[in-house]
């Protein structure tokens, strides 16, 4: 009679770590940047019609790196969970807040349980009334969250990305088109677009709207604004 083959669950949990940040170093980078009216997310994606960042309520973006098809089923989660719970009870209990609760319970179940992990993370950002209001999380492939500020990137080249961030951002909150300078600098020197404007999707929360917050940017505006 053959024994069974044993794996401990520390060797199980490492070797599922592995598998998912290795399908996550293939997938192209995403930023997210406060600035002085909002908050900015500048993705690599030369695709113009798949995108990485997209609206999930009023005030709330999502993106993701990694797989595009796993990607997609959390973010029609996200809505459905989100419009639910706004007719529910009301537009103002939907938050950033929540949701990522929501995404790292997803996340970690699959991670734990599951024989393939999820090869995806994610960025989620709300827009608050002020500056001091908003909110901005990254969710790990095992559903880990972490609460940032100012700025933060996930993806293939993000610590490259971060490094060049935490040097030429300052304590001050910038302006849209100095943010969306910085994030295209940050993409040049962590050597991932080289198309300029045209291989980065530009969309962001902001406050300045009345309603709903979401906006995507053009190219030709986006160009407009390095001007």
């Amino acid at each position: 009679m053959t024994m069974p083959f044993y794996v401990s669950p520390e060797q199980m949990m490492q070797d599922r770590a592995e598998y998912a940040k290795k399908g996550i170093a293939k997938g192209r980078s995403i930023i997210a940047m406060e600035y002085d009216q909002g908050v900015l997310f500048v993705a690599d994606n030369p695709s113009t019609s798949l995108f990485k960042i997209s609206e999930i309520y009023d005030s709330i973006a999502l993106s993701g790196a990694g797989r595009y098809s796993e990607f997609e089923h959390l973010r029609k989660a996200g809505i459905q969970h989100a419009d639910v719970k706004g007719m529910m009870y009301s537009r103002e209990d939907v938050t950033a807040r929540s949701l990522a609760n929501g995404y790292s319970q997803i996340l970690g179940t699959i991670f734990s349980q599951e024989m393939k992990p999820y090869e995806v993370e994610l960025l989620l950002a709300q827009v608050g009334e002020t500056s001091e209001g908003n909110e901005l999380y990254r969710i790990t492939f095992d559903g880990s969250i972490i609460d940032e500020r100012k700025f933060t990137a996930i993806g293939g080249r993000s610590e490259a990305i971060l490094t060049y961030l935490r040097k030429e951002t300052s304590d001050t909150c910038p302006s849209l088109s100095s943010a969306l300078q910085l994030c295209q600098q940050a993409y040049e020197k962590g050597g991932d677009p080289k198309s300029g404007l045209a291989g980065l999707e530009v969309a962001l929360l902001d406050r300045a709207q009345t309603g709903r917050k979401f906006r995507r940017i053009t190219t030709s505006e986006a160009t407009d604004l390095l001007v």
